[in-house]
């Protein structure tokens, strides 16, 4: 089946089509490509965009998922709860968590056109100055430092005003983002009686709670308005801005519905081998496919899903494939190593009678039904918020670390506090209570000393590899937890908050009750996590032994091969993940092109201008079971 732009008439092989096009038949794929792209997150979206603006470059996108339009829920910030655990989403589980006492979770990832894009929460922060030059200090290349990075920062953003059209002087510092990039960027369009309360209380407390205007420009540390991935009070994502509007390229296709199982060796160049192709398939009963290109292979399909990629092909640590019997072609250590990820825990309070909260999304199905109705014909109600308003940046006393600093420096924070005007659970232990309003302190862990893998459950690439993001592993992450639900605690007693807030309720009440004993158990039975798994495919420098990638985020050891997305990461910023990713993205492009060199004297042409539960679980519980009504 051939989803076509703008022409209908049927394409054969051997015929040039006239518009480049969605496919779900790779029999209709008539071209020679130079690159192949695998998934379209984040990651592959941009690079795919980027590279066909040379139409004389043909590139193909194959997407294991299918295509969200339509979808309420992937559309409707404020519904996106609601599309975690469903068919957009890979679903994956967690490894029994050491540091969390053996539990085990649902880890949602996207697997649509978008990639995770279009099931996260869509905040966008890009991370502090200190986060990227440590990646330029890994590497040994000042092109991942944050002074070369800046621009292709304002190049992915189209910074634009909120839905209700509100001034966004006092709550972001325009002039440090990009206006004319594919991707919406703005703040919430819908104003919320904590908002108020929020930075009030950061002045109220001041120190490194105090108010940051933006952090977006290399310190992050403060609290302040948290800037999101919207446009037209909708979902902005990889699919939305960077390749649906450029499906009229001749030269850009995609295929969707089929996954990529392994990557070919095509050859060898001076007895390194060559990857120039990929096997794929629409399901475990389907028969596979090959295909090669011109050029590149470029892997895009996320922190679990390409380092699988790699392991099933041959192109990993040697003791773990020949475990499986599995021909090792490439032996690489660092290949499913190293994965970092946010610990997460959400901290409930009841909200006094009479207050505005956003509850009733979730309590009313009635309510609800009518949200959306609106929102379909406005866009400009309730559901234009995401997660948050706003956010906060903070670090932990030096006394606590005992030498041991997880973060990148001082203008990284080592936890988030995010603010959210409704009741937020992601474990069994709370369920959305049926009546009331709340109000909710999110606490993750953003530097973390924690680090976990992936590896192959099965030589069978329908069978989910085994991934353990290591969530409180290391105690020192504990540590930070314990401090930062302290914080958020410390927020919530402003004075701002005494007309708004009663009470924190039911675990969280009873922890923080029993002191930092308490606070200790309650993260341990509840932290889950914000689903930021990175760095399993870490770039290091070209000569470094260590690491899968070098700085041009080629793949150790091969030719034709490359990786371009979270999982290049050789540390997890302290921030959501989305926006480094695009950024990495950007520069990728321009690597690839020849544009921007690695190495100590790179240089950037980037333009100025240019749940973890499932199904039925406690997570927005009563909006999941409304879903019938999207």
């Amino acid at each position: 089946m051939r989803r076509a732009t703008s022409c209908g008439f049927a394409l054969t092989l051997g015929v040039r089509s006239a518009l480049a096009a969605l496919y779900t038949d790779p029999s209709q794929l008539n071209k020679t490509y130079d690159y192949v792209v695998v998934g379209s997150g984040p990651g592959g979206s941009v690079v795919a965009n980027r590279l066909s603006e040379d139409s004389n470059v043909n590139v193909l996108i194959i997407e294991a998922g299918g295509n969200p339009d339509g979808n309420v829920l992937a559309e409707a910030p404020w519904l996106a709860p609601g599309d975690l655990s469903t068919t957009n989403d890979w679903n994956f589980t967690t490894t029994p968590q050491s540091g969390l006492d053996g539990r085990s979770f649902a880890y949602n990832r996207g697997k649509a056109l978008g990639g995770s894009s279009t099931l996260n929460f869509m905040v966008w922060d890009r991370g502090s100055r200190d986060d990227y030059d440590r990646w330029a200090n890994v590497t040994g290349d000042d092109g991942w430092g944050w002074d070369k990075l800046e621009p292709y920062m304002r190049k992915a953003e189209g910074l634009h005003a909120p839905q209700d059209g509100h001034d966004l002087s006092g709550q972001l510092n325009v002039s440090a983002h990009g206006t004319d990039g594919p991707l919406g960027i703005t703040v919430g369009g819908y104003s919320l009686p904590t908002d108020a309360r929020v930075i009030n209380a950061s002045k109220e407390i001041g120190g490194q709670f105090g108010f940051n205007l933006d952090m977006s420009t290399g310190n992050t540390i403060g609290t302040g308005w948290s800037p999101v991935a919207q446009r037209d009070g909708a979902r902005s994502s990889g699919w939305t801005s960077y390749i649906k509007p450029y499906l009229n390229r001749t030269n850009f296709d995609v295929l969707i519905d089929h996954q990529v199982t392994k990557v070919l060796q095509t050859g060898q160049e001076k007895g390194v081998p060559v990857f120039r192709g990929v096997q794929f398939a629409q399901n475990s009963s389907a028969p596979t496919q090959n295909l090669n290109v011109t050029k590149e292979v470029i892997l895009s399909a996320g922190s679990a899903m390409s380092p699988q990629i790699l392991l099933l092909s041959g192109i990993g640590p040697k003791d773990g494939l020949s475990a499986l019997n599995i021909p090792v072609v490439v032996q690489n250590e660092a290949v499913g190593k190293n994965m970092q990820d946010h610990a997460l825990i959400t901290n409930v309070y009841s909200v006094k009678d009479g207050m505005f909260t956003l509850d009733p999304v979730s309590q009313n199905a009635t309510f609800a039904a009518n949200a959306i109705a609106d929102w379909n014909s406005t866009r400009k109600n309730e559901l234009v918020l995401n997660a948050c308003n706003q956010v906060g940046w903070h670090r932990v006393n030096d006394s606590l670390l005992e030498g041991k600093d997880p973060s990148a420096g001082p203008t990284s924070g080592h936890y988030e506090l995010i603010y959210t005007d409704a009741f937020v659970s992601f474990t069994n232990a709370m369920t959305q209570p049926a009546t009331g309003g709340y109000f909710t302190v999110f606490t993750n862990v953003v530097s973390p000393a924690s680090r976990g893998s992936l590896t192959l459950n099965s030589t069978s690439p329908w069978v989910q590899p085994l991934v353990n993001p290591g969530i409180l592993a290391d105690p020192l992450d504990l540590v930070i937890m314990r401090e930062a639900i302290k914080a958020g605690a410390a927020m919530a007693n402003a004075s701002s908050f005494k007309d708004f807030l009663v009470e924190p309720i039911g675990p969280y009440a009873e922890a923080l009750a029993k002191g930092d004993a308490g606070i200790e158990a309650y993260a341990k039975n509840l932290t889950t996590t914000v689903w930021h798994i990175t760095s399993s495919l870490s770039m290091t420098s070209e000569k470094s032994t260590d690491g899968a990638l070098n700085p041009d985020l080629t793949v150790k050891g091969t030719v034709g091969l490359r990786v371009v997305d979270a999982s290049a990461f050789p540390f997890i910023p302290a921030a959501h993940t989305q926006a480094p990713t695009y950024i990495l993205a950007e520069r990728a492009a321009d690597i690839i092109k020849g544009v921007s060199k690695t190495g100590t004297n790179s240089s950037s042409s980037a333009s100025q201008s240019s749940s973890a539960t499932r199904v039925g679980s406690p997570l927005f519980s009563a909006l999941l079971s409304l879903r019938h009504l999207f």
